[in-house]
C-alpha cells in the first residue's frame, strides 16, 4: 500500500505559489508606478445612439512598467482593489481626471472609483479641493462605480451621493446587470447613468437571451429615469440592434479604442503636471 504524500509545513502547491508571486510582482509594479508618477488615463468615447457623436469620455487608468510599457487596469486592478494601494490608485485616477477637465473646458469625463474609496480621506480631500477651485469641474465630472463595490457599502454610497448631488456631479453605475444590485437599494440611490455589462451586449444582434435581458435593463433605466449606456459594442450589427432597442449611448471598440493622447487633449502645463493631490 503506497504511503500518503504529506506536505511539509509551509509548503504550497505550485499553482498557488505562482499566483502569489505574480500578485507580489503586480503590487510592486503598481507601487513603483504611483511613486514615480507613471500613471495616465486612456480616453474612450461614449457616443450618442442616434447621432454617433461623443456624449462624454471615460478615462481609464493606465500605468507604465519599468520597461515603459503601458499596462491597462485589467491587468492589475483585481490585485490592488481590496488593498490601500487600490485607494491610492483611485486618488491617482481622480487627479488625472480633474487635470484633464481643467485643461479641456468642453470635456465631460467619467472616471472610475471603488466605493471603498468613499471612506478614504485623501481621495475626498482631492475632490473637494478641486471643486472649490474650479466650479465648472463638478458639472462635467461623472463618478463611475461598479455594482460589486457599491453593494458592499450601500448606505455609505447613498450618503456620499446625497452629499455631493448639490455640487452637480453625475453618478454612473458600471457593469449593471452582472453584479448583485438589489432593486430595493437601486431606487434609493441617485445614479444618473447605468452602464449595461458587456456580457449582455456581446452578440446581442443574434443572442435571444441577451436581447431579452437588454430589453429588461433598458426598461429599468427608463423607469428610474437613468441614462443607459451599452458597454463593449464591437460590431455594426450589435450597434444597430441597440439603437432599435432604445439604448441612449454606446461605448466600445466599434466607436473608438482608448487613447492616451487623443487629438483634442491639450498638453499638460507645468504647474498642473507637478500638482500634488
Amino acid at each position: 500500500m503506497p504511503h500518503p504524500v504529506v506536505s511539509e509545513p509551509g509548503s504550497e502547491d505550485p499553482l498557488t505559489f505562482a499566483v502569489c508571486e505574480r500578485d507580489k510582482s503586480t503590487l510592486q509594479m503598481v507601487r513603483e508606478a504611483l511613486e514615480d508618477g507613471n500613471v495616465m488615463l486612456a480616453y474612450q468615447p461614449v457616443v450618442g445612439a442616434t447621432n454617433g457623436k461623443p456624449a462624454f469620455y471615460e478615462g481609464l487608468i493606465r500605468v507604465l512598467d519599468d520597461k515603459g510599457r503601458i499596462i491597462p487596469a485589467g491587468q492589475f486592478m483585481d490585485v490592488v482593489e481590496t488593498q490601500e494601494l487600490g485607494r491610492e490608485m483611485d486618488c491617482a485616477t481622480l487627479r488625472c481626471g480633474l487635470n484633464a477637465l481643467a485643461r479641456t473646458p468642453a470635456l465631460r469625463l467619467s472616471i472610475n472609483m471603488s466605493a471603498r474609496s468613499i471612506g478614504y480621506p485623501k481621495w475626498l480631500q482631492i475632490l473637494k479641493r478641486w471643486l472649490k477651485e474650479d466650479e465648472t469641474v463638478a458639472e462635467r465630472l461623472i463618478l463611475e462605480m461598479n455594482e460589486d463595490s457599491v453593494m458592499q457599502v450601500p448606505e455609505l454610497v447613498k450618503t456620499f451621493m446625497t452629499d455631493l448631488q448639490p455640487a452637480g456631479i453625475t453618478f454612473a453605475l458600471d457593469n449593471f446587470g452582472a453584479g448583485r444590485t438589489s432593486f430595493r437599494h437601486l431606487k434609493n440611490f441617485y445614479f444618473d447613468i447605468i452602464k449595461i455589462d458587456r456580457s449582455f451586449v456581446r452578440d446581442c444582434d443574434t443572442d435571444a437571451d441577451n436581447q431579452c435581458i437588454l430589453a429588461a435593463l433598458i426598461t429599468i433605466g427608463e423607469q428610474f429615469d437613468m441614462f443607459t449606456v451599452a458597454e463593449a459594442v464591437e460590431t455594426q450589427a450589435e450597434a444597430e440592434f441597440l439603437v432599435n432597442a432604445g439604448i441612449d449611448c454606446m461605448q466600445g471598440y466599434y466607436y473608438g479604442a482608448p487613447e492616451v493622447k487623443p487629438a483634442w487633449l491639450p498638453p499638460v502645463k507645468g504647474h498642473r503636471a507637478a500638482r500634488a493631490g
